[in-house]
């Protein structure tokens, strides 16, 4: 394994997920900075390409993507 290949599995080794049943997950956010994509609209244009050759290869993409929104809490100073 030479230099990059190293680097790329600890980077996805870092930022990757676990859910309730051990199953790996990661979010698109975090994949965006990793894969230097400085603009989400760039990077969404990927995952939909990803998503139609999943289509095409007749494996079912709502197994391999989800689409997730994560609640922003805000907190409010009362004066």
């Amino acid at each position: 394994m030479n230099n990059l290949e190293k680097y790329k599995k600890k980077t996805f080794e870092n930022i990757k997920n676990i859910d309730y049943y051990s199953n790996e997950y990661w979010e698109a956010r975090e994949l965006m900075t990793i894969l230097q994509y400085s603009k989400w609209q760039n990077f969404e244009k990927i995952i939909d390409k990803a998503i139609e050759a999943c289509m095409n290869s007749e494996i079912t993409a709502s197994e391999h993507f989800t689409d997730v929104s994560k609640t922003v809490i805000k907190n409010y100073i009362r004066l």
